[in-house]
């Protein structure tokens, strides 16, 4: 039996790791969409880059696009390179719709006039709910999008739904709610906190400063998100789905468990710092994936608390290795 072929844009991020992994244990051929730069940063992948293979390819550039689907001949396409930060999404508003939301149309694009018959997954974002219509959020929710990152995953999760049902193409749509893993970015507030947690165990730091406490969202391990992903292209029609927990926490929370789990008092360290607060807040965001539940037969595994642990603790293993690597002696358990 032939191996089925993947093709994951965004394969060096946090969400392309994981999925290469999965993708790996169901015995695909996986091929990663990499920027033409100087230096890749493949940290993410290292353990694994062995077994997979890395074409280049830009979604600013249509033309490498259709010279990697052409080159890979994959079965199915997971396009989960984005600019990814809501933050920078302000700063940098032009970017985002280059690669966020065109990027998006440039790749159906390229699978259109290669003539694929490839499975198309967009990663689309809870984010695109913004300012909420109704609480859970279910694919029906009305849409009202808060910074320049969600209008442009707007513009690529309705591209998407324009290409599937103008050109009869297999292409889903994954709204996925927030989800978080030690590998997530440094720039994200979760990460942020369990780094700052664990710089602070080990004496490095003695504060932590954060925006809107009080800011909620729906937080889910991206290891069990990208099954869903998955399970997405594995069906007799292509759908949109919302991906979430179905519970919502507080950043104070995420503090609040962050901090205990490395024996700490949250309220000692935490400082409010006006510059992280966005010029549009999204206050409260709670996933209904029912429907995933339902026909893709998914469902988180990992709970709140146990994700904030593992991220806690991988990053107070990562930060003493640092230490370790310049001379210094980390604090042991």
């Amino acid at each position: 039996m032939t191996k089925k072929s993947a093709l994951i844009t965004g394969i060096t991020g946090q969400d392309g790791s994981y999925l290469a992994e999965l993708l790996l244990t169901k015995g695909y051929e996986v091929h990663g969409l990499v920027r033409r730069t100087s230096s890749i940063n493949t940290a993410r992948i290292e353990h694994i880059l062995d077994k997979i293979q890395l074409v280049q390819g830009d979604l600013t550039d249509e033309s490498s696009l259709v010279s990697a689907i052409r080159q890979t001949k994959p079965d199915e396409i997971y396009n989960l390179a984005a600019q990814s930060f809501v933050g920078s999404s302000w700063s940098q508003p032009i970017f985002t719709a280059e690669t966020t939301a065109i990027g998006v149309t440039r790749l159906l694009e390229a699978i259109r006039t290669t003539g694929s018959d490839a499975k198309f997954y967009q990663a689309s974002s809870s984010e695109m709910f913004g300012k909420v219509q109704a609480t859970p959020q279910n694919e029906k929710t009305p849409f009202y999008p808060r910074s320049p990152y969600a209008v442009a995953k707007l513009y690529g999760h309705w591209i998407t739904v324009n290409y599937r049902e103008s050109f009869g193409m297999y292409a889903c749509s994954g709204i996925l709610f927030n989800h978080e893993s030690p590998r997530r970015g440094i720039e994200f507030v979760t990460r942020k906190i369990s780094d700052g947690v664990a710089r602070i165990y080990h004496g490095l730091q003695d504060e932590l400063r954060l925006g809107n406490l009080d800011s909620k969202r729906d937080w889910g391990f991206a290891g069990d998100y990208v099954e869903a992903m998955w399970l997405m292209l594995q069906q007799e029609k292509p759908d949109d789905y919302v991906v979430g927990s179905g519970e919502t926490h507080s950043v104070r929370e995420f503090c609040e468990l962050a901090f205990g789990a490395a024996g700490l008092d949250w309220e000692k360290y935490v400082k409010i710092d006006p510059r992280f607060v966005r010029p549009a807040e999204v206050d409260l965001l709670l996933g209904d994936a029912s429907k995933a539940k339902k026909v893709l037969g998914w469902k988180p595994k990992v709970t709140f608390p146990e994700l904030v642990k593992m991220m806690v603790e991988s990053d107070i293993e990562l930060v003493a290795g640092e230490m370790k690597r310049k001379g210094k002696i980390p604090r042991s358990n």
